[in-house]
């Protein structure tokens, strides 16, 4: 007869929780039915539904610095500490981007720590990422910081086809690490590699289990990182494991009694599913995951840290005292400082973000700007809507973009009406017909409409022939 008990996290009286053992398998588990390899991977279901559980309290962690420096080259010291500045800014003393991650393998990476150490900030709070090593232990034991992620990849790909172990063997290596930063007071943060290729009954949970134990007898947490270090994390309900992200999170916390606040989730873009597996974890129970600034990170990037701001607004209603508008600073710095190139489509930051090119759309927005824009852009963003002038923006666009571009406000406003909008519009079109593929930018349309207006958008200047006008 199963043994039954009351649960203070539930609630409910329930059948006591199975304990997984750890399967010591001889031949790895590559899971070929659903990664083949020469196919694409599959997705499986069994049907099964978990309870959502969303934790009293969710946040984000960063890993600009480290997973975000996978993928570029490094960041100077100083460079580093003023993204983490921005950080600091964004988060606004809220709590919500809760912690940042560092390489300190470098000299540049420990210089970058201890400058930012020395910032005193409460948020983001600094630690550290190594390997499974004592060699590495040692490094940030004496960076002195208070916690650190340690890589214990918990794939069999990982454990067989990389480290060259047995689970058990696995296992036993990891631990001693785990152990060396109970010892020193140092809250672990065990990064489990590749979950969303492991064996979770055989393998994750047992060790979670281990894991549990060591902190209840050091009365220090241990907190577990879930990596879908490949993207392969699923959100759709019936999904069986190992892509689960609802069924990963549940039986961490089920199974392995891993507490919410001690859950995380890292996960990146292969399959474009980053954000909603992100979103995903907090509603099944992860109190955080882990993100990136734009995105940045190996591969096709990590989830990114804007993305999740934004998310956290949808889901509690509210931005506690987060500064918003430090997203468009940071944007603007990573393009003129550090010389890399935001793709125009990208949400929140990129050029075209909340810039529209049909003129039947620009119609709408100078009707009424909500029809057309997903919340005040230039009030939460510091990015006011704008249009793109090119071979189908119409009237529309040519006014919204002259109002908006010189800042025309009451009856100082253009018309569409306007008979000299009309000529810009005989202009632009002729362009195109002329076989123009590009749209106009702002500098070549401040040019003919000062050509047109003559001195300044008050409606001085005569109207010019624009079949022999060049702009």
């Amino acid at each position: 007869m199963a043994k039954i008990e009351f649960s203070s996290r539930t609630n409910l009286i329930e059948q006591a929780i199975y304990k997984f053992n750890l399967q010591d398998v001889a031949e790895p588990n590559l899971y070929r039915e659903i990664f083949p390899y020469t196919e694409i991977p599959r997705i499986t279901f069994n049907h099964r539904l978990v309870p959502m559980f969303v934790p009293e309290d969710i946040w984000i962690t960063d890993t600009t610095f480290r997973d975000g420096q996978q993928s570029r080259s490094p960041y100077k010291a100083d460079q580093i500490v003023r993204i983490y500045d921005y950080l600091h800014e964004l988060d606004n003393d809220s709590g919500l981007i809760r912690q940042t991650e560092f390489f300190i393998y470098s000299k540049s990476d420990r210089e970058a720590v201890e400058k930012c150490l020395s910032k005193g900030y409460k948020y983001p709070e600094v630690t550290t990422w190594i390997r499974a090593k004592e060699e590495d232990f040692k490094l940030a034991k004496k960076m002195g910081i208070k916690e650190t992620g340690i890589l214990v990849p918990c794939s069999d790909y990982h454990i067989f086809k990389k480290l060259n172990l047995t689970r058990r063997k696995a296992v036993e290596s990891y631990i001693s690490v785990v152990k060396l930063a109970l010892e020193s007071g140092v809250i672990p943060r065990c990064h489990f590699e590749d979950i969303t290729r492991a064996d979770f009954y055989g393998f994750v949970v047992p060790f979670a289990n281990e894991l549990m134990k060591l902190s209840q007898q050091a009365k220090i947490p241990i907190k577990i990182r879930a990596c879908d270090t490949l993207g392969l994390g699923v959100s759709y309900p019936g999904a069986a494991l190992p892509r689960c992200v609802q069924g990963i999170i549940y039986g961490l916390r089920h199974y392995a009694e891993v507490p919410s606040k001690w859950l995380e989730w890292h996960g990146h873009n292969d399959f474009y599913k980053v954000v909603t597996n992100s979103t995903t974890a907090w509603l099944y129970g992860a109190s955080s995951v882990n993100t990136s600034l734009l995105g940045i990170g190996e591969r096709t990037g990590n989830c990114p840290l804007e993305a999740m701001v934004i998310e956290y607004a949808q889901l509690r209603g509210t931005l506690k005292n987060v500064k918003l508008e430090v997203i468009t600073d940071i944007a603007n710095y990573f393009e003129k400082e550090l010389k890399y190139k935001i793709p125009s489509q990208t949400p929140f930051v990129g050029e075209n973000f909340n810039k529209t090119q049909a003129g039947i759309h620009a119609d709408g927005v100078l009707k009424y700007e909500e029809v057309y824009n997903i919340f005040d852009t230039e009030k939460l963003l510091k990015r006011p809507l704008k249009v793109s002038v090119g071979a189908h923006s119409g009237l529309a666009g040519i006014v919204f973009w002259m109002n908006n571009y010189f800042k025309l406000e009451g009856d100082k406003k253009v018309d569409k009406r306007d008979p000299r909008i009309s000529k810009i519009k005989e202009y632009i079109d002729r362009e195109y017909v002329k076989g123009r593929v590009t749209s106009f930018s702002d500098e070549e349309l401040e040019s003919l409409v000062t050509l047109l207006i003559g001195r300044g958008v008050q409606g001085e200047g005569e109207v010019p022939d624009f079949d022999s006008a060049e702009p």
